[in-house]
Formats: structure tokens, sequence, C-alpha cells
């Protein structure tokens, strides 16, 4: 039997009708821009409009709109790199509920009344690669992940220093001992869980594009107050930085594999048969006892430079993979630093940082600030001027030439008189 005969008897003359291109699967998230934008002539549904490079416009939250501790805010669209600004921006305030075990040691968590609360802010910058639906999904998401996994640990936080079992059981006399070798402390139990909170947004947002057929990713820049202390946590190529009178601070690098913990735990992650049933990747400040099962302890995985809580399980009891002493992780200590008046975080993604340097953005703020001291709206304006300055029109305060055609989006967040009845429950 030929191919020729099979094709005589089997398919139609002519030509044969073209396949159907594949329907296009709707986005997990309808695009958007930051709600806090509303009323600014912002896009919301459809591709922004105004996109000639020579007419961009520079948006930024109306007047009389606030945010978090008067932090200032503009972004502008690429010009035409893609249909959407693939830029996201979240701020808000974050109330964290303090629980604690109940008399039973399987009782249910208790949430205490709301004046226990912790309360706290954070400023959060997501850019999107290829297309805008990771970002935006970040942009919605990691919040509600932050705020679960600081009240995973809210009782060990509010603690002088973080007990080995979060229920305050003493299993071992020398707990407090291994938990001081470690050098854990409650800073390290919010940096444990900013980074948990990166990890669940991530597998969040790679279940919702897969479910939807859609693809791309985005990097994240938060910056968080609680408890008197700034965290900054970046996952990708934003940018952080704190500008002084005179000092210029670096607050962000990437978030990757840094240690050799890290890269050790994270072999054992990706190629668990290395472990041959023996080890445990996860590291605790001691080796677990069978009395420690079902109890919540300190750990932290190849994920975490910071330290969070687990129920133990049988398999934590095997040898432990990693020994020794852990990295400890510096954060922005609201007290020690004594903001001045003109002390600003510039938060940014990388269309700002490809044209501009940490050094000629400070020269741009500590020009800005002191002529704009009776504008309660400065810090956007600032915002506005850096992105102005990449450019490169005649109004430019940087006449280099040098032009950012991708999107652009900055936070500036003052820290005068922040310090102050910080986070008090």
């Amino acid at each position: 039997m030929s191919a020729d005969w099979f094709r005589r008897r089997f398919l139609p003359r002519g030509p044969l009708p073209a396949p159907r291109p594949p329907r296009p699967r709707a986005s997990p998230v309808p695009y958007r821009r930051p709600r806090f934008l509303r009323g600014s002539g912002s896009s919301s549904g459809t591709a922004d409009a105004s996109r000639r490079p020579d007419s961009r416009p520079v948006r930024s939250p109306v007047r009389g709109r606030s945010l978090p501790w008067n932090a200032g805010y503009a972004e502008i669209i690429n010009a035409e790199k893609s249909e959407f600004n693939e830029d996201q921006a979240a701020c808000g305030k974050l109330c964290i509920r303090r629980c604690e075990f109940g008399v039973e040691e399987d009782q249910e968590w208790l949430t205490l009344c709301s004046e226990e609360f912790l309360t706290g802010h954070y400023w959060a910058l997501f850019d999107g690669h290829g297309g805008p639906a990771a970002a935006i999904l970040a942009a919605n998401t990691l919040h509600s992940c932050l705020r679960r996994q600081l009240e995973a640990v809210a009782e060990g936080m509010v603690a002088t220093q973080p007990p080995m079992h979060l229920s305050g059981r003493c299993i071992c006399p020398s707990d407090p001992q291994f938990v001081e070798e470690k050098g854990i402390r409650t800073e390290d139990l919010v940096i444990g869980a900013l980074e948990s909170a990166f990890q669940e947004c991530d597998e969040v947002i790679g279940r919702e594009l897969e479910a939807s057929g859609q693809v791309g990713g985005c990097t994240a820049l938060v910056a968080m107050s609680l408890k008197g202390n700034l965290y900054v946590a970046n996952a990708g190529d934003s940018r952080a930085i704190l500008v002084r009178r005179d000092e210029v601070r670096p607050l962000s690098s990437e978030f990757t594999p840094e240690t050799e913990r890290q890269r050790i735990q994270q072999l054992a992650f990706i190629y668990p048969e290395l472990l041959a049933g023996e080890f445990t990747r996860l590291e605790f400040p001691r080796r677990l006892k069978g009395d420690d099962l079902g109890q919540k302890v300190l750990f932290r995985d190849h994920h975490m430079s910071g330290w969070s809580y687990k129920c133990v399980e049988k398999s934590d009891l095997k040898y432990p993979l990693i020994h020794g002493q852990g990295r400890q992780v510096t954060v922005l200590n609201m007290d020690q630093l004594e903001p001045q008046e003109e002390d600003v975080v510039v938060m940014a993604t990388d269309g700002l940082w490809d044209v501009l340097s940490n050094e000629q953005v400070a020269r741009l703020v500590r020009s800005f600030l002191p002529g704009n001291r009776e504008d309660p709206h400065r810090f956007s304006e600032l915002a506005k001027m850096l992105i102005r300055s990449t450019q490169g029109t005649d109004d430019s305060p940087i006449q280099d030439g040098q032009v950012s055609y991708d999107d652009v989006s900055v936070f500036v967040i003052p820290l005068h008189h922040q310090g102050q009845g910080h986070s008090s429950h």
C-alpha cells in the first residue's frame, strides 16, 4: 500500500486546509496599573497611550492621595518595547496577628485581641519579563504571603530571644544556648519570613501561569518596616539605596544562593538522592531528638539566610547535612540610624539604574529636597524628576545623552520621623 494510494483514498482533493491557530488562553489576571494610581490618568484595561518616545507621560498618585510614610512614587512606560507597562508596584500597611498556643498541645492557635497586633508597612516593585502577568500576580500576592509567613513566627518575634520551640516548651535545658551560639535574633525571623514569602509567591505564580498557559517571570524588590527596622529583600536587578547628606548605601543585593551553606542545601533540594536517606538538608540550631516530634522549632532551608519555624517530622531527625555558623544579615535599624530630615530610600526598577548610577541619583536627591521642603508632595515630585533624568529631554537635570527606553518605576521613602512610634502593639 503506497503513500500515493493512501492520499488518493482518504484525503480530499485540492490543497489541505491550513491548521487552525491555537486559541490564546486567558491571562490569569487582567492588566491594570497600581490601585494608588487611580485618577492619575493611567490606563487600567488597555495598553497605555502616548507611546512615542518623546511623549511618554510620567505618572504619579494624584495630589491628596498619600502613601505609607508619605512616600513618593512615579512611573513611565517603555518606548514601544512591549504593548504594556511590565512594571508593577504595591504598598500598604501590614497588620500581623500575634498568636499563641492553648493549654493543650494539640489545641488550635488562638488569635489575640487587635491591640496585640504588630503593625508595619511595605513598598514593593516588580519588573515583568515576557509580559506583565507574573508582575501583576506578584503585586497582588506577595503581601498576603508575607503576612502569612510573619504571623507564623509572630510569637517568636515578640520574644527577647527566639525560642527553640515556638510553644515555649523546653525539651533540652541547653536550647537557649544553642540558639545563642547560632546567633539567631528576632530580626532573623523576619528575614526568614521575607525569604519564605518570596518562595511561596514564586510557587503561586508558577501554578497560575501554568494553569492559564502563560509564560514569563518578574523581579521583586521589597522594603518593609517592622519593629523599628527597615528590611530590604530583592530578587533580580532592581535596586534600593539609602541617600543621606554624606552617605550613599546600597540596600539590596542579588537574591541567589550565595553562601556555601545555601549551595549545598540547594544541591540536596535538587538531587535528594545525594542524601542517601541518611541526612536532612534542613538546618536546625541543634540535632533534633525524638521528643521534638510535633513541635514547631527553628529551622532554615536552601532559599533562606534568615530563620523560621516548622513542625518537626520524623525525617527531620536524620543527621543534619549542615554544621557550623550561618551568615549574619544586617538590617537598617531606624533608632541607630537617627534619620535626618532629608534621608530617603530610593527604590527603582532597572530602567532607572541602566542610565543613572547610585552617586548620580544621590546628587539629584540632595539638590532637589532642600529647595522643596514646603511641598507636601515633594517625594513624588522627586520620583518624577528622577525619571525625567533618564529621558534625555531638554528639561532633564542630567544632560549626557543617555536615555532609558525601558519601563521605569520609582519609590522615594522618607525616613525622618518614621522611627518614632514604630510598630507598637
